[in-house]
């Protein structure tokens, strides 16, 4: 298994930046990077997000009652849980 630091590793890293700034529409080849190094990133997030959830799960099966508590430092490590959040007690019913 590869390292992080060894040289098939290294080649294997991208060398685009995950986003469409700069790439030439025109080129084949650079907008297919650009794709692949997009849909890279967005796995990564995805997968980040289900390790936390099974983080999440096991914790509140663990904590029972206390999870809100116990489990709190988890619930922010979701790179979703501040886009979605919102203050509802300024909200007027």
């Amino acid at each position: 298994m590869p390292t992080p630091y060894s040289e098939s590793f290294l080649a294997k890293k991208p060398t685009v930046p995950p986003s469409f700034e700069g790439v030439d529409y025109d080129d084949n080849n650079a907008l297919k990077a650009a794709q692949d190094a997009i849909i890279r990133e967005q796995w990564v997030k995805v997968m980040m997000a289900r390790l936390v959830r099974e983080e999440m799960g096991k914790c509140y099966h663990r904590e029972g009652v206390n999870h809100l508590e116990k489990c709190g430092k988890l619930r922010g490590e979701l790179p979703f849980s501040r886009q979605f959040s919102c203050d509802c007690s300024s909200e007027q019913h």
